[in-house]
């Protein structure tokens, strides 16, 4: 019994060492949270689309200015919710909390969304409205402090790093089961009633996540606290964040990083089905670019040991261009080598997120050291929003592509079409990570910078204590 009243004591009490190493328990369940919430993410970035389109019945134009209106929404919900999270007080720290309040609803909205309801054209346009901004509201409230737990579990960059490359790779392994196993399930739970079948495969994954955020609040501490003095606005932070020139440089490149990752994998499924005429081979194209994706995750921690996170990032995004557009080059009965691409592309794409997300708290520590303020979970929460925006445009913009070229669903398609879909997957995308590599360049804090902002930062700790 006294065991058990320590092991409670410690999951409320943080840990006093702010650099201390993580164990491999608990790098691991922090990683798991992200299993769970790719399992709606990949969902949205592969599926929600043609899921608009093809089974809903909606066109696709409404759909494209539908996906970029309800990122409105976030422009306010996900700073807000960055504000709130860092000033939440429990005697389990300011964000794991959430992690067990937030996940039911994210679960029943979930299933709401990948519903069908039996309205007319323009009542099943509002719904589509309705579903989706409340679904990105309650993946808000779990996502904001879930990324800022990141940022207060260990002040080492390269533990930093490591721990977000768990988290990645658990991510993108819920992008592979979801991208693999999605369009089969939907068809054997629903026994041939595809609206059905979406219906429980998103109850069947709501389960999953909310057992996926239980593991991460049970396993992960909370060890880096704002400076004790620290009483600021929430429009402080912000003005905090503009004048902070790492943050804004990542600001722009999430949102364009993940227009090429989003447009990708969501025309992939309109390739293989209009273009290549395929459909059967989206599962295995799906997968193996999911499996890439979490190598490269994995990867991540030792490429970092030989070459800093700027020029890995920059090198990484170049490379993702040019294969991206040598696609377009690959006539569409050369399967095997389009497959190959594009899981090359993946395993390229794939320290893309641990790098980023390790930034973010860098950046945190970086507003600290200049202005004496911490916001970590606000640094997150207006990053995510940048990058929830850039899957908006991309989801929109392979949207309004399609209608423009004359796109009809479920039907054999036009020149113009095909066309459209093979640049939606290639040209496009590939032109964006090459942008993406070049803003790269103007990201300040090499690794010597970021060892001197941890020398001063521990020494005020230190004073402070």
């Amino acid at each position: 019994m006294q065991h058990d009243q320590n092991v409670a004591a410690a999951a409320r009490v943080p840990a006093a060492e702010p650099s201390a190493r993580l164990s491999f328990r608990e790098k691991a369940g922090y990683g798991i949270g992200d299993f769970g919430f790719n399992l709606y993410w990949a969902n949205i970035s592969a599926f929600l689309l043609i899921f608009y389109t093809d089974v809903m019945g909606l066109a696709a134009a409404a759909v494209g200015t539908m996906m970029l209106a309800t990122r409105l929404v976030d422009a306010i919900t996900d700073p807000l919710m960055g504000a709130i999270a860092d000033r939440t007080r429990t005697r389990f720290g300011r964000f794991r909390p959430y992690m067990l309040y937030g996940a039911l609803p994210l679960a029943a909205m979930g299933v709401l969304t990948w519903t069908v309801p039996d309205f007319d054209g323009g009542g099943r346009l509002l719904w589509a409205y309705a579903t989706f901004t409340l679904l990105m509201i309650a993946y808000t409230v779990l996502a904001m402090p879930y990324s800022a737990l990141s940022g207060v579990m260990t002040s080492d960059s390269q533990q930093r790093t490591t721990l977000v490359s768990f988290r990645f790779i658990a991510a993108f392994a819920g992008t592979t089961v979801v991208n693999y196993f999605t369009l089969d399930l939907v068809q054997w739970l629903g026994r041939g009633d595809e609206k059905l079948g979406w219906q429980l495969t998103m109850g069947l994954y709501g389960l999953v996540a909310v057992a996926c955020f239980a593991a991460v609040f049970a396993s992960t501490r909370e060890r880096i606290q704002p400076p004790p003095q620290q009483k600021s606005a929430v429009r402080q932070d912000i003005m905090d964040l503009l004048g902070n020139r790492p943050w804004l440089v990542l600001f722009v490149l999430a949102l364009v990083i993940m227009i090429t990752i989003v447009m990708r994998s969501g025309s992939l499924v309109y390739y293989l089905k209009y273009h290549v005429e395929r459909p059967e081979l989206t599962g295995l194209f799906l997968g193996a670019y999911s499996v890439a994706l979490a190598a490269g995750a994995a990867l991540t921690p030792l490429m970092t040991r030989f070459i800093d996170k700027r020029s890995l990032l920059m090198l990484l995004m170049a490379a993702v261009g040019v294969l991206s557009c040598a696609m377009y080059f690959v006539p569409p009965e050369q399967v095997w080598v389009m497959l190959g691409l594009n899981t090359l592309v993946g395993l390229l794409l794939g320290p893309k997120s641990p790098l980023a997300f390790s930034m973010y708290a860098d950046c945190a520590d970086y507003t600290e050291w200049k202005t004496g303020r911490r916001a970590t979970a606000m640094t997150f929460a207006a990053a995510a929003f940048s990058q929830k925006m850039g899957g908006a445009m991309a989801s929109a913009g392979i949207a309004w592509t399609l209608a423009a070229m004359g796109y009809v669903a479920n039907q054999a398609q036009s020149d113009a079409s095909r066309l459209g879909i093979c640049l939606l997957l290639t040209v496009i995308p590939g032109v964006v990570a090459l942008i993406a590599a070049w803003v790269m360049r103007f990201y300040p804090l090499d690794a010597a910078e970021l060892a001197r902002i941890q020398r001063d930062l521990s020494a005020r700790r230190e004073a402070q204590a």
